[in-house]
């Protein structure tokens, strides 16, 4: 395989250790709750099973994630997020309290079906400079002794002693990203449905790019003498807004496409591929350091609403279920006034405070947003920080810029959200507090003094 597929879009997760057996042959989903405003756990847990998804995996142990998923009969690998590394390296009581807090008393007495437990999330990554290469290996030995003293695991010598005990190597694979980062790679290759050019490596064809990066984490560990490794894709999916390539049709057709090749395999490792969509739903509060897609990587919106048209397998899925009992702030949105001159030193400033603190990564060029006018990009801004305001009338005091409307201003494809009740908002009424919404006009208006 040589160097076919290893630039594109492949990325070692950390290792997973392997807690019980016979999981499913599914598709599973990446959970993330990086969210100003996330889906009640419970909302989230039946969206899971409505949609037929029986495995999920998450970045971080949360108890009201867990608790959630108690007796639900979805499989779930609980991740430990790199920032822990460093503690859990340097202490086998740290580690021992994780895994009795976050894995053994969910497995007891909460009947949480915890089947992997990740140790980092792409430590390896050459974006980290090597800062938590030191800190993985005494991490995950840390971690396995403590899973042994609970009863939950078995003595780890890294690769080796995965593959002689079944348990599986992790990785990433993201065309998009391949597409992303390099201008010349051919589209038509980052999908499943043909490319005109199929790549030939030692008598094996490959018409994606996926093939190409699975076979060759397939071909590393043959050469290494652990060709029998079982192999999870950790994730894998195409986001649907913030880049010109990121779009609803690219998604559908990516992930459609995937759901079907999943089950017939690579050329080096014919049959079902384990794998988890990455991810099942939006979450605007995510970095977006990598770029602007990195909040629309669901196949659900921030609401649970469904994208596009999706087949996960199942028999009842020929299409995503919606999230039930979802319930909304009111139907008002914070729009630029009509009688605003955009000319006004002030605009430049307030859109600029707007985004710093909400979320206008729909904005730009290729993105769903890209025919607004000045005005629209405008309104765009303010009700973004807005909603994520909870609606609070304060956050819609750009001075002499903004007004309130019952009219809904989404044209197009570019959607001005409404955002949702969460339990912290409704204890207020779906309102903050009057308090914070006098300092957020101070500040704006500080803002703006100190950038005159």
């Amino acid at each position: 395989m040589g160097l076919l597929g290893m630039k594109y879009g492949l990325a070692v997760t950390g290792v997973v250790l392997f807690l019980m057996v016979n999981t499913v042959q599914s598709i599973g989903a990446n959970w993330g709750t990086q969210a100003t405003h996330p889906l009640h756990p419970s909302i989230v847990v039946k969206l899971l099973k409505d949609n037929g998804i029986q495995k999920v995996k998450l970045f971080d142990a949360e108890a009201t994630v867990l608790n959630a998923l108690s007796g639900s009969g979805i499989e779930v690998m609980v991740g430990i997020p790199n920032d822990m590394l460093s503690t859990l390296a340097n202490s086998v009581d740290a580690a021992e309290k994780w895994v009795e807090r976050n894995v053994s008393a969910h497995v007891s007495s909460n009947s949480v079906d915890i089947r992997y437990v990740a140790v980092g999330n792409e430590p390896f990554l050459s974006t980290y400079n090597g800062t938590f290469q030191a800190t993985t290996l005494p991490a995950l030995q840390n971690i396995q002794a403590a899973l042994i003293k609970a009863g939950l695991g078995n003595r780890v010598k890294i690769v080796s002693f995965l593959s002689l005990n079944g348990a599986p190597f992790t990785v990433n694979i993201y065309p998009f990203i391949s597409l992303y980062n390099d201008p010349n790679f051919p589209v038509d290759y980052a999908f499943f449905d043909g490319y005109s050019s199929p790549i030939v490596d030692n008598g094996r064809t490959y018409t994606n790019v996926f093939d190409a990066n699975y076979d060759t984490l397939v071909w590393a560990l043959q050469k290494n003498g652990f060709g029998n490794m079982t192999i999870i894709v950790g994730e894998i999916g195409w986001p649907t807004d913030g880049d010109r390539n990121a779009n609803i049709g690219y998604a559908q057709r990516f992930n459609q496409g995937f759901m079907s090749h999943m089950n017939v395999g690579t050329p080096m490792r014919p049959g079902p591929v384990d794998a988890y969509l990455f991810s099942l739903i939006d979450e605007d509060a995510k970095s977006i350091q990598p770029g602007n897609f990195e909040r629309h990587w669901g196949i659900f919106n921030y609401d649970g609403t469904p994208k596009y048209n999706l087949s996960l397998g199942s028999s009842n899925s020929r299409s995503l279920v919606p999230a039930s009992n979802v319930h909304y702030l009111p139907r008002r949105w914070c729009v630029l006034s009509p009688s605003a001159n955009l000319e006004d030193p002030q605009v430049g400033l307030s859109v600029s405070y707007a985004c710093a603190r909400a979320d206008c990564t729909s904005l730009g060029y290729g993105t769903s947003c890209a025919n607004l006018d000045a005005q629209g990009n405008i309104s765009y801004a303010f009700n973004s920080y807005y909603q994520i305001n909870n609606q609070l009338e304060s956050a819609c005091r750009f001075p002499n810029l903004s007004v309130i409307t019952t009219t809904d201003p989404s044209v197009g494809t570019c959607r001005f959200d409404i955002m949702i009740l969460t339990a912290a908002n409704q204890r207020n009424g779906g309102l903050s507090l009057e308090p914070l919404g006098v300092l957020v006009q101070i500040l704006v208006f500080l803002s703006a003094l100190l950038l005159l």
